[in-house]
């Protein structure tokens, strides 16, 4: 049985993160050269490769082979809807899913959009957990499923904000916080009510700092408990 120390990746998540904002800093310059009249993000790669390629090498590291691992066509049959992309499936050699993750990010516009990304992982779980009840996968036990986001973090995000109080009192942990606040707490709960296995929020500024409000939400730990739940699946995939 393979040991795992999620500590051996320090680097690699430190490179996660400079690969972050060098490839913004790559699709702003071909922007503005308007990349030969094509979208800057397909030249410029995914902002966020560098945490998929990190849980790829991580489920390479435990001893399964690359033909179960996914991070292109990643579409999952939903219950809402018709499908859904994810950006890395681990499917093991029974087609059974065995670990699903999805990787986002919040730079700038925070008002704008925190609503939004909390509404898409929310129902990005439910849909998959209502098709699995409904056996839209061959398996009667259930996969992992794991949520990564990375937040700036500068005055704009780390700023208390307000809260809209008009017909009804909102919930106490609401009041006096930030964006990055709030987002510490949509992924404290996203675990708490069982929505994803394992969360983590990794903050960083532009100029590629990083670290953690919860050492819970760390990079760390969602690896320790994604390779823990692989480790545990290995022979499904001999």
């Amino acid at each position: 049985m393979p040991k795992f120390d999620s500590k051996r990746y320090k680097k690699d998540i430190k490179k996660a993160v400079q690969h972050f904002w060098d490839t913004r800093q790559k699709q702003s310059i071909s922007r503005k050269k308007k990349d030969q009249g094509t979208r800057s993000s397909v030249t410029a790669g995914k902002q966020l490769d560098g945490f998929v390629n990190l849980m790829v090498k991580v489920a390479l590291d435990l001893g399964i082979s690359k033909e179960f691992i996914h991070t292109k066509r990643c579409t999952l049959p939903g219950y809402f809807r018709p499908s859904k992309n994810w950006d890395l499936l681990i499917i093991n050699r029974r087609k059974q899913l065995i670990a699903a993750i999805e990787f986002k990010s919040q730079v700038g516009s925070f008002g704008n959009n925190f609503n939004n990304r909390t509404e898409e992982v929310i129902g990005s779980a439910v849909d998959l957990w209502t098709a699995y009840r409904e056996k839209g996968f061959p398996q009667s036990t259930p996969p992992w499923i794991g949520y990564l986001i990375l937040v700036e973090k500068n005055f704009e995000s780390t700023k208390q904000v307000g809260v809209k109080e008009q017909l009804y009192k909102v919930r106490m942990e609401f009041n006096n916080t930030s964006y990055l606040d709030r987002y510490v707490l949509v992924c404290q709960k996203l675990m708490l009510e069982k929505h994803y296995n394992a969360a983590s929020l990794i903050w960083s500024d532009s100029s590629k700092n990083y670290g953690y409000i919860d050492n819970d939400l760390s990079v760390e730990s969602f690896m320790d408990s994604y390779a823990g739940f692989l480790i545990g699946k290995l022979k499904g995939f001999k």
